[in-house]
């Protein structure tokens, strides 16, 4: 008995608390409708927050978002609404609180699932903690986004790259996160390709020191300078242009990246020429022969 007199004492105290305009509560909601969040404050009254002060965000719905159970902090607007309520506003509490959350976000880098709520000419809007957040046209994709209109309604993973609640500025980018993802991938597949695969790729880039080749499905590798072809070469042009089509072989995978030999895979290809086997008319039998010995016989005028 002493026990629940002692929580009946604190919980008349915790009622008996000072409120002032402006402190920033925390309650529990009771119930909501279209026009307003009732909220428990553990108070002597309950709380009350407008739906025109509960977010700035369009087209949010009361009924759908918020739901008896859930904790709201609101900023207290008038200790009484004239109807022996608190009138509360999650907006104003909101400016304080989001932009702290906010900061946090930028700090540790987090990922935030946004939905795409607005379209403008230079990227789109989305919204963090009720604020309202730009998302550069730039920084949608890892390629160029032609139309943003595309985005509207869809939810898109993003971190917070800059924050200033001074001058309401907050700017999101999903690019940084689309890189993780397309380097963790791109890891992935080279981790499965084995050593001494021979493939087909296209050559992207062509560098001082060697050839960037293309292997497609996001993958390429580089061909050092020395294993472009037998006879030394000063740079890789002499042979090579951007947009030739090349066998390689795969000599290493190391760190995340494929070495690659064009010749190697030439070498190979030779070999395996030389040890094709051919059919001699009329003998009714096959015979082995290398290069060499099958042009030997052919007079050449």
């Amino acid at each position: 008995m002493a026990e629940t007199m002692k929580d009946y004492e604190k919980e008349l105290n915790e009622s008996m608390k000072k409120i002032e305009e402006g402190d920033i509560l925390t309650g529990t909601v009771v119930s909501v409708d279209e026009k307003e969040v009732i909220l428990d404050l553990k108070y002597y009254a309950e709380g009350v927050i407008p739906a025109e002060d509960y977010t700035r965000e369009p087209g949010f719905n009361l009924k759908e978002e918020v739901h008896p159970g859930d904790e709201v902090s609101a900023t207290v607007v008038r200790k009484d609404d004239g109807n022996g309520n608190i009138l509360l506003s999650r907006v104003e509490a909101a400016d304080v609180l989001a932009w702290e959350k906010i900061r946090e976000y930028k700090e540790s880098g987090e990922a935030l699932d946004v939905t795409v709520k607005g379209i403008t000419n230079a990227g789109v809007i989305a919204y963090v903690e009720g604020v309202r957040g730009f998302i550069p046209a730039s920084r949608l994709s890892l390629g160029y986004v032609e139309d943003t209109e595309e985005y509207l309604n869809r939810q898109i993973r993003v971190q917070v790259i800059e924050c200033d609640k001074d001058s309401k500025k907050l700017i999101l980018s999903a690019r940084e996160l689309l890189r993780e993802q397309a380097e963790e991938e791109r890891k992935k597949k080279i981790s499965n390709v084995q050593v001494g695969l021979v493939t087909e790729g296209t050559v992207e880039s062509l560098q001082p020191y060697g050839a960037f080749v293309d292997l497609g499905n996001g993958l390429s590798g580089l061909v050092h300078i020395s294993q472009i072809c037998e006879k030394r070469i000063k740079k890789p042009s002499e042979v090579l242009s951007v947009g030739d089509r090349v066998k390689v072989k795969v000599t290493a995978v190391k760190d995340g990246k494929l070495s690659l030999s064009i010749k190697e895979a030439s070498d190979m290809m030779a070999k395996d020429i030389e040890e094709e086997v051919y059919e001699v008319p009329d003998a009714g039998e096959e015979a082995t022969t290398s290069l060499g010995s099958l042009f030997a016989g052919i007079k050449l005028d």
